[in-house]
């Protein structure tokens, strides 16, 4: 079949598109710009922004299914740059797929649409969206998300998948930006250094996605409007992982700590700071960067595995591994082999 992968150029959405390839499917990429990546595949690539309708719509035209992974993530900035490309540029994706009859429609969600800065045990997609939102990243994904799931019809089935903290070879978001924390002395240990997290291995969550396309033609009574969770399956103490990655990248383990009160203490003066100089740059914390590194928040996957076959192929000791021998290689997007 032919499929439309938004955000085909960023990291989870280069492996969405290797793996479609690699089966057999033809696909087209969308994305604000050309990426290097795509000359050596046997892609048709359109470049726009998600929040040109026009251009949307025509992306959409004669394909078969639609793998929406594009969008932009952070935990500061203008409401309107992010409810335009993460809800808006969703919204355009729906009607596209509407208005050429495409038939089904994967969406990358996040499980921060649940999150509220309290912990979260072994929760499944019964969970809620929070009343308040402590930034908005997961507000604007989560009217994204329910936009999609309320599309869902005998003429497009849709899903929502929620994978959290995508890790692996060539990110150039995630694990490039803790190493930098780290090397500059930035980097603390917020909480009591015992909390639980889900994370997610790269190759795991691009294969998800496309379980739940095939999962939409095959089941789609069972997997039309409904969201997932996915992760690798085994939660982790969030700064063990974290010391792991910087033992590989030979770098000291964290040392220093702050408690959970007084970061969110700093993070609600410094976004009062930045939100009365009308800066758009990241600060160093904030009340949601404060709870997502201090509280345990871990996912049920049971309805991922039981709906449409979800499993963690690739353990998260296989995992390091693989991104080891990246690094080693100069192909990991962090760190050069010395």
């Amino acid at each position: 079949m032919k499929v439309l992968v938004t955000g085909a150029g960023g990291f989870l959405g280069l492996y969405v598109t290797e793996q479609l390839l690699a089966r057999g499917d033809q696909v087209r990429t969308f994305s604000r710009r050309r990426y290097a990546a795509f000359d050596e595949l046997s892609v048709e690539s359109v470049y726009a922004d998600l929040r040109d309708e026009a251009a949307v719509r025509r992306a959409c035209e004669g394909v078969d299914g639609v793998i929406h992974t594009a969008g932009v993530a952070g935990i500061w900035g203008k409401w309107k740059y992010f409810h335009g490309i993460n809800t808006l540029g969703t919204e355009h994706i729906v009607a596209g797929c509407r208005a050429h009859g495409v038939p089904r429609l994967v969406y990358s969600s996040s499980p921060s649409v649940t999150f509220a800065g309290s912990h979260q045990i072994d929760i499944d997609e019964s969970a809620p969206y929070p009343d308040k939102w402590l930034c908005h990243y997961p507000h604007s994904k989560a009217l994204a998300e329910a936009h999609v799931l309320a599309a869902n019809s005998e003429q497009l089935r849709t899903s929502a998948l929620r994978p959290h903290l995508i890790w692996g070879p060539r990110d150039q978001h995630l694990i490039p930006r803790l190493l930098d924390r780290a090397r500059t002395g930035k980097l603390r240990r917020v909480g009591d250094g015992e909390n639980l997290i889900d994370m997610i291995y790269v190759e795991n969550a691009a294969a998800a996605h496309l379980q739940a396309l095939d999962g939409l033609a095959s089941a789609p009574e069972r997997v039309g409007g409904n969201a997932y969770f996915i992760s690798q399956g085994e939660p982790v103490n969030c700064w063990d992982w974290i010391n792991e990655i910087l033992s590989l990248a030979e770098l000291p383990p964290v040392s220093k700590s702050i408690s959970l009160p007084a970061a969110r203490r700093i993070g609600a003066g410094l976004e009062w700071v930045y939100w009365l100089l009308g800066r758009t740059d990241e600060p160093r914390m904030t009340r949601f960067l404060a709870a997502q590194l201090a509280t345990s928040h871990y996912f049920n996957i049971g309805a991922a595995r039981r709906d449409f076959g979800y499993q963690p192929s690739i353990g998260t000791d296989e995992g390091m591994r693989r991104l080891a021998a990246a690094w080693q290689a100069g192909r990991g997007g962090e760190p050069a082999a010395g």
